[in-house]
């Protein structure tokens, strides 16, 4: 095992030293929030699929695996095809905004009041997702060093929390690539080769399982339908999603990247499921499914192999921890913080914007403090799951159809999207409050209602004003944001970046 523990500590400190190597690039707000938006496809590619695959997909998704068989790679694919979905159909425009936030987005599209109640919801959204992230990669910490859960959670906490505010995207973007080829190392090359053949291949499989664990269907086609509204549409809108958008150099990079990490998604999913398969077959009576990943990796792998595979499952953990960490900091401090700092100052002597060194300072300063926030939070919370639920549920009957609206329907207005996100998000929580947070009442009547709220609300009341639609039109054809803020600066070049 000592093999293992070093394995993880040099994994551990190449993490630490590229996301303070990735801090000197972090001069401007563009670089510090979206890596100066010149991502190209091999790092947008890796950078996104990373961020999505997290504790979840990976230890999740084994244990849906273990549970179901083939079937439980829905969950999985159903993020798979969500990503796959954005880039055909939204993924250029969203680029061509040149915006930092969903909100931002909510803003340009029917005025700033919209910006205000959305920007909460999504902050509520990015903090829960880091919480949950943080719990997933403290439970690795707990088992492999065998240390007080406490400690485990500050631990990964203080790792990823450093390296987020160092760099910012640009940080989390280079070691979102080192956890991405790890992830792809640890998983796909490594543990589904041996946990197939250690379970005698697809034939030995065939003899061990139920009939049941090779059908596609068997983990049921309400769940299915479930999966597919949580998570294939809360990748079309979730703020850690877009913001890696933002990165994209230009529309094809944003359209081709995404498309390569969706199929990606895709493999991962199969993997997932096929390894959880294989555990049930030779160990079929572990208590948890969860715990399906764990066992195989400790009693299958040899030493050195199972380091590197537990480093990947950190890996998958902490990009995505990392991620929904400058989410929640990102939508803070500009959709949040920023908007209450110039209430306050308006009708003031009207002082000059915030100089660029203190737009990073200030988002560095909300990474370190919301950072805090998630450990303390993780340190008290322990079911995941719930959480998760509770995140997406928000966010996908909240704010999945103002989004989508304002994106594809011109004679959506303001009205109409305040009414969906408010009626929506409060029929999401009176419904997990009284059918059960893991129940799929809240997001079916959730969305249901948010639609015919903003359908009603926008066809009773007046359109969206003119000019307002002509600017988005602008923004929405590149042309807007040109001249204006930092991504009108010239950049300087980083061959990295063009991979």
């Amino acid at each position: 095992m000592a093999v293992d523990y070093l394995v993880m500590i040099v994994y551990l400190a190449g993490i630490i030293g590229v996301g303070w190597w990735g801090a000197r690039r972090a001069r401007s707000k563009s670089e510090f929030l979206v890596a100066g938006r010149r991502l190209g496809p091999l790092m947008y590619t890796g950078t996104m699929a990373a961020v999505v695959l997290g504790g979840a997909s990976t230890i999740g998704g084994v244990g849906l695996g273990y549970s179901y068989g083939l079937s439980g790679a829905w969950m999985v694919g159903a993020i798979g095809l969500g990503l796959l979905a954005l880039s055909a159909f939204f993924s250029a425009r969203i680029a061509r905004l040149k915006v930092y936030t969903v909100a931002e987005m909510l803003s340009l599209r029917y005025g700033d009041a919209a910006g205000v109640i959305s920007g909460v919801v999504m902050w509520i959204y990015t903090l829960m997702l880091v919480v949950t992230s943080t719990i997933a990669y403290a439970s690795v910490f707990d088992v492999l060093f065998d240390i007080p859960r406490w400690a485990a959670v500050v631990i990964g906490g203080v790792i990823v929390v450093g390296y987020s505010a160092l760099g910012g995207m640009w940080s989390i973007t280079l070691t979102d690539m080192v956890q991405f080829v790890v992830k792809s190392i640890g998983v796909l090359i490594l543990l589904l080769p041996f946990a197939l053949i250690k379970a005698g291949g697809f034939g030995g499989l065939q003899a061990r399982l139920p009939h049941g664990y090779f059908s596609p269907t068997s983990i049921g086609g309400e769940t299915v339908f479930t999966f597919v509204l949580i998570y294939t549409f809360g990748m079309l809108i979730g703020q850690d999603i877009w913001q890696r958008v933002f990165t994209a150099r230009n529309d094809r990079v944003a359209r081709l990247g995404g498309t390569v990490a969706g199929l990606y998604c895709l493999v991962y999913a199969l993997a997932g499921a096929l390894i959880g398969a294989a555990a049930k077959a030779m160990y079929p009576h572990l208590a948890v499914a969860d715990d399906a990943f764990a066992t195989i990796v400790k009693h299958l792998l040899p030493t050195g192999v199972r380091g590197l595979v537990l480093a990947a499952a950190l890996s998958a953990m902490m990009s995505t921890a990392s991620g929904a960490l400058i989410a929640s900091a990102t939508v803070a401090n500009n959709d949040i913080w920023q908007r209450i700092r110039n209430a306050v100052r308006r009708g003031g002597d009207g002082a000059g914007s915030p100089r660029k060194k203190d737009e990073v300072r200030g988002n560095r300063i909300f990474i370190l403090l919301l950072g805090a926030v998630s450990i303390v939070l993780a340190c008290v919370l322990s079911d995941v799951v719930s959480a998760l639920t509770v995140a997406y549920n928000l966010l996908v009957g909240g704010l999945l159809v103002p989004i989508l609206g304002g994106l594809v329907w011109r004679r959506g207005n303001l009205a109409g999207a305040l009414a969906s996100v408010i009626v929506g998000g409060l029929t999401v929580i009176v419904l997990m409050v009284t059918q059960g947070v893991l129940a799929n009442e809240p997001i079916y009547y959730g969305l249901l209602v948010s639609l015919v709220a903003y359908l009603v609300g926008s066809l009773v009341t007046r359109p969206t004003d003119p000019a307002v639609l002509d600017r988005w039109r602008e923004r929405l054809a590149g042309r807007g944001a040109e001249g204006t803020g930092e991504d009108a600066e010239p950049q300087p070049s980083v061959r990295a970046a063009s991979a």
